[in-house]
């Protein structure tokens, strides 16, 4: 059995702490104040309570590193080779509509790699954390990608573009399902990037898809994926923390679904040219 190492414990620690805070809120989220960031985009207090909370507390472990954070945006430190990336509130939409699917993510980049991750499923209780060279985990046990090797047999899970998203965006996506639903056996579309990053580390889907994320959704579940073995890729071939485009499972899921969702762009970019 491997242990996290003392930055993530700390990292653990803190993943847990907002929790907590979370859950007494989700309690009560009638009661909590919301807000629009933009169309389909909410924030509550819930998130700003549960992003001070790591922030407190990681800065005062490890004073000088930078953040990166969904709510309050890039924190220069002291310390440049070192920077958290942090989502307080992964599935905001869910936690708001009463629905027990929702995580905190919490990374750690180093010289521009990635080397820590951690994301907290509140509702079941259950910490996924992976450390370059360690491991992935849930709690205290290792994590490895499934083993199944044809996309027939595979759920693949995914995230729709919500509202305020281009009418591309919309019509891609819809080719992109067009072109899963019949090679594969089941889509699931469960609304917290960071958690279906980690239940493909533990084997729980076969492999995931979705484009425009951003750093904070993504970065702790693509250290979970690789240290349970498997295979984070851009969809494009660029710059995945950039573009946000992922796709990700074992050695033959991932090519697999990576095709068909290439294809459906093709189709989509000939037929745009007639």
């Amino acid at each position: 059995m491997s242990k996290p190492s003392a930055v993530g414990s700390v990292m653990i620690t803190a993943a847990r702490a907002a929790g907590r805070a979370l859950a007494r809120d989700f309690g009560e989220v009638e009661n909590l104040q919301v807000s629009k960031k933009g169309p389909g985009d909410f924030v509550s207090n819930a998130d700003h309570r549960a992003e001070e909370i790591i922030y407190a507390q990681l800065s005062k472990a490890r004073p000088g590193y930078g953040f990166v954070m969904e709510e309050r945006g890039i924190i220069e430190g002291t310390d440049k080779s070192n920077r958290f990336i942090v989502d307080p509130l992964d599935g905001t939409l869910n936690f708001l509509h009463g629905q027990p699917h929702y995580s905190v993510s919490i990374a750690l980049e180093r010289e521009g790699q990635l080397l820590c991750g951690v994301v907290f499923d509140v509702a079941k209780n259950e910490i996924f954390w992976a450390e370059t060279g360690r491991g992935a985990w849930l709690e205290q046990r290792k994590l490895r990608v499934a083993a199944r090797r044809k996309l027939s047999e595979s759920v693949v899970a995914t995230g729709t573009p919500w509202i305020g998203k281009s009418e591309a965006a919309h019509i891609g996506f819809a080719r992109e399902i067009a072109a899963m639903t019949p090679v594969c056996a089941g889509i699931r579309r469960y609304g917290s990037a960071a958690l279906d990053l980690a239940w493909v580390a533990a084997g729980r889907f076969d492999g995931f898809w979705e484009r425009d994320l951003k750093p904070w959704d993504i970065a702790a579940g693509i250290v979970l994926v690789r240290e349970a073995g498997g295979y984070v890729e851009e969809i494009d071939g660029g710059d995945v923390l950039k573009t946000g485009s992922i796709v990700a499972g074992n050695e033959d899921i991932l090519p697999a679904v990576r095709k068909q969702i290439r294809h459906a762009d093709a189709f989509g970019k000939a037929a745009a040219i007639k």
